[in-house]
């Protein structure tokens, strides 16, 4: 340390050793933690009953600083093998929130078994990696063999489950779980968020635990949004598209990241938290509308103006063609091959019809159905909605091609006015919604 290095008068640490370092003239520095005590000194019951009970001198608090540093402090839970479910546990308990997707929700369960499977034996060895009694001995030429982490690249329209099936994932391993739009990120330099900013929200997730967060799960959504805008040379820099997929390399495939504990702007005199990425998983969803015709265009499969229905080769449908879905489609869209090469589970996610829109109002344990029964149940009142009025809520999300996600505010539309008026009527038992109520052409029937 250099002699001019401005330090705490109090307790001698440095302007590197503490987060803020208050500069007073002639060497009267204080730093925030000193600072902090003084103020509790100062605010505490025997100092406003007699001041002259506490000396504020730089050798009493020094020492209390000491004293406080050098207490023993609890020490953390220490990590556990994550609890592994075998694949087809992780897909029943899948299919219990997450309707149709039945291909990807084999690809995922294989894929985050493998993961947690990886991680257990890397944290743990032994047993710990599938979680069985047995002791696992793996033959001499694999003892030093280290497995390398698979990230995850969902692809499907808006409203097929993508963030969901993320979702559950996390809830059936019970491991810390975030999620973030990519659409937010710029190059680190540029007004918008930094690419760290991703871990503020698993940091968080983990309750500030960082060994329990460098276990989790985080979610990129809306990753297509950061392709490459145009491959023609520019005086600008692509900031919000290449310039973010350059700066998620090393997070995605595993580095140590200094991240701020409150996310923001970082800045030199802040102090930092540093998560190891290499053991968390990174799952990436958008919708890459396009890269059907793309591939298309590569198998022979191409379309005539925008009506898809009408082709100049063999009639595939959607599921086919994104099936034969192949890295330099991904490029051409906009990836850069160092991003996409990072990502080597692609599971694409189908378009959801009818049926299974019927079944995601129905089904599932969070049913959106349910969900609304159950608010009217708190008012003593039955909800039933009869089966042409779900096909019919079914038909007009299909329409407003919205999938799932415009499933809700359907729903809001049609119980608005039931929900409005229910508190007002003591009476009322039952409420039921059939198909002429989803059109609009007539109101909830509601008996006493």
């Amino acid at each position: 340390m250099a002699k001019d290095e401005p330090k705490c008068a109090f307790c001698g640490r440095s302007r590197n050793d503490v987060g803020i370092l208050i500069i007073g003239p002639d060497g009267a520095n204080i730093c925030d933690e000193c600072a902090k005590l003084c103020v509790e000194m100062t605010n505490s019951q025997s100092a406003r009953k007699n001041p002259a009970a506490e000396e504020m001198s730089p050798a009493k608090v020094a020492d209390t600083v000491s004293k406080m540093r050098t207490e023993k402090k609890p020490d953390a839970e220490p990590l556990k093998p994550i609890a592994l479910k075998k694949p087809s546990e992780i897909r029943a308990t899948l299919d219990d929130y997450v309707i149709g997707q039945e291909q990807a929700k084999k690809v995922l369960s294989v894929a985050v078994y493998n993961h947690y499977k990886r991680l257990n034996d890397k944290l743990f060895g032994g047993a710990a990696a599938t979680g069985t009694a047995s002791e696992v001995v793996p033959a001499a030429d694999l003892k030093n063999v280290e497995v390398e982490k698979s990230n995850i690249l969902v692809i499907g329209p808006t409203g097929c489950g993508k963030t969901l099936l993320a979702r559950t994932l996390a809830r059936v391993l019970d491991v810390p779980f975030a999620i973030a739009d990519a659409t937010t990120l710029t190059q680190a330099g540029y007004v918008g968020e930094d690419v760290e900013n991703i871990l503020v929200r698993l940091l968080q997730a983990a309750d500030g635990d960082v060994q329990r967060a460098e276990t989790g799960i985080v979610y990129v959504d809306e990753i297509d949004k950061i392709g490459r805008k145009s491959d023609s040379a520019s005086v600008t820099r692509d900031v919000s598209g290449e310039g973010v997929q350059q700066a998620l390399l090393k997070i995605i495939e595993g580095s140590v990241c200094n991240v701020p504990p409150n996310g923001g702007r970082k800045h030199p005199d802040q102090k930092y938290v540093q998560i190891d990425t290499s053991n968390i998983l990174f799952i990436c969803g958008g919708a890459f509308v396009g890269l059907e015709r793309i591939i298309g265009s590569r198998i022979g499969n191409k379309f005539l103006g925008f009506d898809t229905s009408v082709e100049t080769g063999k009639e595939l449908s959607a599921e086919q063609i994104m099936a034969e879905l192949q890295p330099e489609d991904l490029f051409e869209f906009g990836m850069i091959p160092e991003f996409v090469g990072r990502l080597p589970i692609v599971s694409a996610l189908s378009q959801l019809g009818r049926k299974d829109l019927e079944h995601i109002l129905t089904q599932p344990k969070n049913a959106l159905i349910k969900q609304y029964r159950k608010l009217l149940a708190l008012e003593g009142v039955e909800l039933v909605f009869e089966d042409d009025a779900v096909s019919a809520i079914a038909e007009k999300a299909i329409k407003l091609g919205t999938g799932a996600r415009g499933l809700r505010s359907i729903l809001e539309k049609i119980m608005l006015e039931t929900m409005y008026e229910l508190p007002n009527r003591g009476n009322a038992k039952r409420v039921v919604i059939n198909a002429d109520v989803v059109s609009g052409s007539a109101q909830p029937q509601i008996s006493g």
